[in-house]
Formats: C-alpha cells, sequence, structure tokens
C-alpha cells in the first residue's frame, strides 16, 4: 500500500487559485484526490481545475469563496456536498496580511487580518467537521506562517492571528480525535508565491536580502509546502494530530 494515496477521497481547498493553495491541490489531484478548490478570483480557479482536469483526469470543482463570508463557506461546503457526496480532507489555506506599525494598525485591520487568518478557518472547520464527525474520518490541514511561532515586527495582527490558529489546531485535534479527526498545521516561511513576489516588488524588498536570512540560503516554493500538506492529509501521518510544523528552511538564530 502507498499511504500517500488518495484514491477515493475528496479534499477542500481554500485559497486555491494562487501559490501554496494552487500547488496543493496540484498535488493532491496528482495522487488520486477529487477537489474542490475555492478562493475570491473565479477566473484563478478555473486556470488552476482546467490544467488539474488535464494533467490528472481528476474532478476538480470550483467555488467562488469568500471566507470572511459565513454565507460563501456554507455554499462552498453544500457544493462540495452536492458535488462529491462527502468530505475527507480540508486544507484551510486562505490567509494573508498587509503589515504596519502598531501605533499605526487601524482597528478595522486588526478586525480583517483576524477575521481572514483565524473566523475563515473556525468557519470552514466547523462546517465541515459536521459531515467528518457523521463519518468519523477526516483529515484537516491549516496553513500559518512563522509569524504565529516567532512573530514579525509590522504584524502584530497577523503573528497574534496566526499563533490563535495554530492553538485552534491544538484544540480541534483533542476535542474530534474521538471522531477518527485528525488536525495539523504548517507554520510557512519565507516562500516566493506569486503574489509575495509581485508584493515584495510593490514593496521594493530585496529578495536575496530576505533568503540570506534562511538557513538553507533561499526562499521556499508553493510546491515544497505542498508536500508536508500531502503527508499530513494522507494515511501516511495515520497518528499525527496537533502539531505545527515549521516548513521555513530552518531556524533564523542569532550568535
Amino acid at each position: 500500500m502507498n499511504p500517500l494515496d488518495l484514491t477515493g477521497r475528496v479534499a477542500v481547498v481554500t485559497g486555491g487559485g494562487t501559490g501554496i493553495g494552487a500547488a496543493t491541490a496540484r498535488l493532491l489531484a496528482e495522487h488520486g484526490a477529487d477537489l474542490l478548490i475555492a478562493s475570491r478570483t473565479e477566473a484563478e480557479l478555473e486556470e488552476v481545475a482546467s490544467s488539474i482536469r488535464a494533467a490528472t483526469g481528476r474532478r476538480c470543482a470550483v467555488q467562488r469563496t469568500d471566507v470572511k463570508q459565513e454565507a460563501d463557506i456554507v455554499r462552498m461546503v453544500e457544493r462540495a456536498i452536492e458535488e462529491f457526496g462527502q468530505i475527507d480532507i480540508l486544507v484551510n489555506n486562505a490567509g494573508g496580511t498587509r503589515l504596519g506599525p502598531l501605533e499605526d494598525l487601524p482597528t478595522r485591520g486588526w478586525d480583517s487580518i483576524f477575521e481572514l487568518n483565524v473566523r475563515g478557518p473556525f468557519l470552514c472547520t466547523r462546517e465541515v467537521g459536521r459531515h467528518m464527525i457523521e463519518r468519523r474520518s477526516g483529515a484537516i490541514v491549516n496553513v500559518s506562517s512563522g509569524a504565529g511561532l516567532t512573530g514579525v515586527k509590522g504584524g502584530a495582527h497577523y503573528s497574534a492571528a496566526k499563533s490563535g490558529l495554530q492553538m485552534f489546531t491544538r484544540v480541534t485535534a483533542a476535542e474530534w480525535g474521538q471522531y477518527g479527526i485528525r488536525c495539523n498545521c504548517v507554520a510557512v516561511g519565507v516562500v516566493a508565491s506569486e503574489r509575495a513576489e509581485a508584493a515584495w516588488e510593490v514593496a521594493q524588498i530585496d529578495q536575496q536580502r530576505i533568503a540570506a536570512l534562511v538557513p538553507l540560503g533561499r526562499s521556499g516554493t508553493p510546491t515544497e509546502v505542498a508536500w508536508p500538506i500531502l503527508f499530513l492529509a494522507s494515511d501516511a501521518a495515520s497518528y499525527v494530530s496537533g502539531q505545527t510544523f515549521a516548513v521555513d528552511g530552518g531556524p533564523n538564530l542569532s550568535g
């Protein structure tokens, strides 16, 4: 048996139109999963879904979803059940931030980051979890950030939100383990996704300077994050739950 084989399983991936989400969706499909991918931009979803269908022959549905909107999440889950009849894997990948100094951080800015990075995954987990509990099986993978482990200056809101997501992962695993549901988390470091590279260019950030701070000496790629997600979603991690794994190229230590 291949413990990474996902044949017969259905995965829902939020933020599936670009970057880590798109790479994860492709890798899950390559290992046999059928998928529903969701994000706010339908054109990006359709492009990814078409490439997945052509490359793997797997079914891949798309659903325009803003994870800040509860009604959108409810509809996303309903669509997945209508399309496939089950949900076996949930990847809460949608997230992000805009950095800024704490003294200038508006209340709405704080709330918005928590809505995207904590409330959204909570709503997705709750809605999908109801089906997983009924089936008494499932795997949930939350995508966090190194900011949730060590913090980042200019990102008090983002660091706090991602730290909260990591604790949410731990409690979900503790409460739902009795139903055969596993919940884990990846804390991602510097990854050169399309949107990250665009943001660095706008902010005039030197990518080589960022990479020099990583012990491995380079930025990561979306696919390098997708592989740990595949592991955690598969039977290869059948006795792993409630954990947060750093996928960051190594610790940046002084001394």
